[in-house]
């Protein structure tokens, strides 16, 4: 079956940097707070024919800068799950998600299955399970301490920490992105029957391995947690094996369609 690509499904939300008309399985990734599609432009070149990668471009940033940003999760959720719904219908999903992405994705497949189209997977990677959230109110800081946080989680060169221009527009978009994860209120657990994977680095200050094993509450069907030696953005160096990771249950039968 030929599945369309973003150029006709999701096209304001979504990116796709290495078109596959022919691939049986689409994985949708979602970016970090401040983060953009172009995060995982590289990953396309890493999977099978068979796998499609689309990214996730929020509002307000890159191609989308002009658009507003959005400030609350419910309303980012509900516009990437109407954007990835179409592909919901054609064939088999799995959804990642980093950091604030994470919850995003987790978000997306709530709302996705309650329209009937569960992801074949969702993959978690650096962000506690929503009953194990931390509090903070980060956004509501001066600009010198939200900018610190990107220092701080590493990840970012100091070619951007010390440019005032790339702070000057990079700020209104990670504090927009910092109060969608400080005002989400999850609720209790709504396991979801879809195969869950939680990664984490082994030295992330963000979430701890136990905060990452509470994922499990999470799904009805199967779960696994996966540590990678790292930091918060451990995925940045061990792309190869996030990735790997990745496409072990993808052969083993996530999203495997008919």
């Amino acid at each position: 079956m030929k599945i369309q690509t973003r150029a006709t499904l999701g096209q304001d939300w979504l990116r796709c940097y290495q078109p596959r008309p022919s691939a049986r399985i689409r994985l949708v990734c979602f970016p970090h707070a401040g983060g953009n599609a172009a995060f995982y432009r590289s990953w396309a070149a890493r999977l099978p024919d068979e796998v499609e990668l689309l990214a996730v471009q929020y509002p307000g940033r890159m191609d989308r800068a002009s658009e507003p940003l959005i400030r609350r999760m419910d309303e980012m959720a509900s516009r990437a799950a109407a954007a990835v719904a179409p592909l919901a219908r054609i064939g088999p999903v799995l959804l990642f998600g980093h950091s604030l992405g994470a919850s995003v994705a987790h978000e997306t497949a709530r709302r996705l299955t309650a329209q009937g189209l569960p992801p074949a997977a969702l993959a978690v990677s650096g962000r506690p399970a929503p009953h194990r959230l931390r509090d903070s109110a980060v956004h509501l800081a001066d600009d010198d301490t939200l900018w610190a946080e990107l220092g701080r989680l590493g990840g970012t060169g100091n070619e951007v920490l010390d440019s005032d221009p790339i702070k000057e527009l990079a700020l209104p978009v990670l504090r927009a992105d910092y109060e969608v994860a400080e005002t989400y209120v999850p609720g209790p657990p709504d396991p979801l029957p879809v195969p869950t994977l939680a990664f984490t680095g082994d030295d992330d200050p963000e979430v701890t391995l136990d905060e990452a094993e509470a994922w499990a509450e999470w799904t009805r069907a199967s779960f696994r947690r996966i540590a990678f030696p790292g930091g918060h953005f451990y995925l940045v160096p061990g792309e190869s094996r996030v990735v790997g990771a990745l496409l072990g249950p993808l052969s083993r039968g996530w999203g495997a369609g008919p």
